[in-house]
């Protein structure tokens, strides 16, 4: 009985494979702890032993996993026009392994989550008697849902087990669009309050959909961020949130909740100052060279919506409210209570009296109720800021967009977050998420988020994962799912132990991806996987196949089977949103001029002279840009920046690519990333507002009118739907 086994038996790995003529054992200790974080005892070749067999006979006699899926036909070709109806053209679903290996006479039924009447399966299995052992196709189309099937023996064993019925495919993309790329808070207008919102997000979707034919808006995480403590500092990273399910209200525009307007007297001239300090601190950003200060802007909107919330409701409000509330019941509930508690204890729940640390304790119970007032503060912050965010959708939609805003759904939450409290059963303890060492990063990565718990999911029917995916995807036309490989494996990090010291554990990935496709189906929006960096063999072939769009970025996309030059474009994939950049890479002007090395050079993170590392970027910029000439994008030759940023973007659009994608401060010539990862005070990450090439901030305002945006855009004229000719 090895302790390979058991790991095994679990998902746990013992070994990874960084490239293909290269495997790695994984530590022991490693496997021990991601043992213990599953409650298996591992620690003695006694207790391995025990649990090997205590395993084997639960798997042996287990009559159903916990989650069983089936896969239907539904049609999903078509590009998504708004929410798809479950009961749209089901077919008989393919029969899985699951039941296929049920003793015979095993009878299936399934409860459907309308609570209809049952559904008698026993057909599709090959398992039921003669008279009920139908094919596949006369077998009865169930419906598309999360359902309970319940299997009975002839001897009277039964078993119930979550049925995730899902149309084979997420809806597909529309036949070619192209859209931007933002990080919203970067996108200052001049009526932000120091930081981009979501007013400035449905201008920005309003006017690019009309006037350029833009099909998309992709913008970063707006999920509920960790509040600051008192003297602190916080963290700006919007991929490290306390709350994925609910969106975080420092993204509202103050000015457009209703109540605002009939602020009166003392609370009027309060929330005037209010917008008088935010008149500075955009100033100070815009003309002074201020970075974006999120707790700045924070404490002054939360001061306004104090007011504001005094304002009552009227009727149709009040009702809409109570509405919101019932829908998203316990859950919003308890995100909620968590900020109440935060603000009375401190943000970390690891240190509150410990009957807090559990949100179904009769302590926690009762400071809810007596933190009553502040529970409601945080509901109605939520409520507020799904509104503004229903809006900026309704925005886009109603400006032509096919697919509109596209939500980023982060790989994780903060371990001491409203998330990992609310759930903290479904996470794992004592351990993180990250990346083994690679060619990219020799030391791995730890990002310090708590991975989900795979068993755990898988016995509550991936309920967590559902409600957040419709959560994301409430007010979207396309969800791109952060480090998508998560979906089959993750590098599991024990805590204070270095990244070297992991090891992947895998989840059910058919189980995850039906959940995803479900769901996508349900909101009638599109999957984009961020599946850059090192991805096992099969994993894009099955996002693919479930209709998960990948991401490719130009300056990886090389021939690394072949002579590793630059991929021509008519051998890039279709299924893909093609882009120059993402948020955690140089800008397309700072990577032609090589403005990026210097910048690395500038903070001592070179590992090389900087005359070498130089030479190979401007080299890798040249093996491109002599493709791209060659091809006849280049029309005026390599050497002028401007030039070269707009064959670019024409050569993305030469691959079949169904997406293409503009980093929006690509338009104005920006030359600074937002994120440069391996720094932390080193670089302003995720503080910086879009600017000009001399490093200029640039409103929303001046960049819709800013001529090299225009000349950049130009290049999609193909892709603009033009207005009928009036005669």
């Amino acid at each position: 009985m090895t302790l390979a086994r058991l790991a095994a038996l679990h998902g746990v790995a013992t070994s990874y494979s960084p490239s293909p003529d290269h495997t790695v054992q994984a530590s022991e200790a490693a496997v021990v702890a991601a043992l213990a974080a599953l409650d298996v005892d591992a620690s003695t070749p006694e207790a391995v032993r025990d649990a090997v067999a205590a395993r084997e006979r639960a798997l042996r006699e287990r009559l159903l996993p916990p989650t069983v899926v089936l896969w239907t036909d539904t049609d999903t070709d078509a590009p998504p026009e708004g929410p798809a109806r479950d009961g749209a053209k089901p077919t008989p679903p393919e029969t899985p392994e699951a039941l296929t290996s049920l003793p015979p006479g095993t009878r299936l039924t399934v409860e459907t989550e309308d609570e209809g009447p049952l559904i008698d399966l026993t057909g599709i299995t090959g398992t039921g008697n003669s008279e009920n052992n139908a094919s596949t196709a006369a077998s009865p189309a169930l419906p598309l849902g999360i359902h309970r099937l319940q299997a009975t023996t002839p001897h009277g064993t039964t078993a119930e087990a979550h049925l995730v019925v899902a149309p084979h495919r997420a809806p597909a993309p529309p036949p070619r669009t192209y859209g931007f790329l933002v990080q919203l808070y970067s996108l200052l207008s001049r009526h932000s309050w120091g930081m981009g919102d979501l007013g400035d997000l449905a201008e920005l979707a309003s006017w690019s959909g009309r006037a350029l034919g833009a099909g998309f808006v992709q913008v970063n995480p707006l999920h509920a961020a960790v509040p600051t403590p008192p003297g602190g500092a916080g963290d700006p990273s919007p991929y490290r949130p306390s709350s994925r399910r609910f969106p975080d209200p420092v993204h509202l525009r103050v000015e457009a909740v209703p109540e605002f307007a009939h602020l009166k007297g003392e609370a009027r001239e309060r929330v005037g100052a209010c917008l008088e300090r935010a008149a500075e601190l955009r100033a100070a950003v815009l003309r002074e060279g201020a970075l974006i200060d999120r707790d700045a802007v924070w404490e002054l909107k939360s001061a306004a919506l104090e007011l504001i919330r005094d304002v009552p409701l009227g009727p149709g409000r009040c009702a809409a409210y109570s509405d919101f509330l019932a829908e998203h019941g316990e859950a919003l509930e308890d995100h909620a209570t968590w900020y109440a508690l935060a603000e009375r204890y401190g943000p970390d729940w690891h240190a509150w009296p410990r009957p807090l640390q559990d949100p179904a304790s009769p302590e926690t119970a009762r400071a809810r109720n007596e933190l009553m007032d502040r529970v409601d503060f945080h509901e109605r912050l939520a409520w507020l800021t799904d509104e503004q965010l229903a809006a900026a959708q309704r925005a886009a939609r109603d400006a032509g967009m096919p697919v509109g805003l596209i939500h980023d759904l982060a790989v994780g939450v903060h371990p001491d977050g409203a998330d990992a409290w609310a759930q903290r059963r479904h996470f794992a303890a004592g351990m993180s998420t990250g990346a083994p060492p690679d060619a990219f990063n020799a030391h791995g990565q730890d990002w310090g988020l708590p991975p989900w718990r795979p068993d755990r999911l898988a016995e509550s029917g991936y309920a967590p994962f559902r409600a957040l995916l419709r959560a994301t995807l409430r007010h979207a036309g396309a969800v791109r799912v952060d480090h998508v490989m998560g979906l089959f494996r993750l590098w599991w990090v024990p805590t204070g132990r270095t990244p070297v010291d992991g090891t992947y554990v895998r989840y059910d990935a058919e189980a995850m991806l039906a959940v995803l496709a479900l769901e996508a189906h349900r909101a009638g929006a599109l999957v984009i996987g961020e599946d850059l960096g090192t991805v096992e063999p099969g994993v894009r072939e099955a996002l693919r196949e479930r209709g998960v769009l990948g991401t490719s970025v130009l300056w990886f996309e090389r021939d690394w089977d072949g002579d590793g030059l630059p991929l021509p474009p008519e051998r890039w994939r279709a299924d893909c949103l093609a882009t120059a950049t993402t948020h955690d890479l140089p800008s397309t002007a700072a990577r032609v001029t090589g403005a990026h090395v210097r910048l690395r050079h500038d903070l001592g993170l070179l590992t090389r002279p900087l005359a070498a590392e130089r030479a190979e970027a401007a080299a890798d910029v040249r093996e491109w840009l002599a493709l791209i000439s060659r091809l006849g994008l280049l029309p005026g030759g390599a050497g002028r920046e401007e030039d070269e940023v707009r064959a670019v973007h024409r050569f993305l659009l030469a691959t079949p690519a169904r997406m293409v994608g503009v980093w929006l401060p690509d338009t104005v010539g920006d030359r600074r990333p937002q994120n440069l990862p391996g720094t932390w005070d080193q670089y302003p990450n995720w503080r910086l507002p879009v600017a000009d090439a001399a490093g200029r901030p640039v409103t929303l305002e001046d960049l819709v009118a800013a001529p090299r945006l225009h000349a950049l855009l130009d290049v999609f004229e193909a892709l603009r739907p033009h207005p009928p000719r009036t005669r």
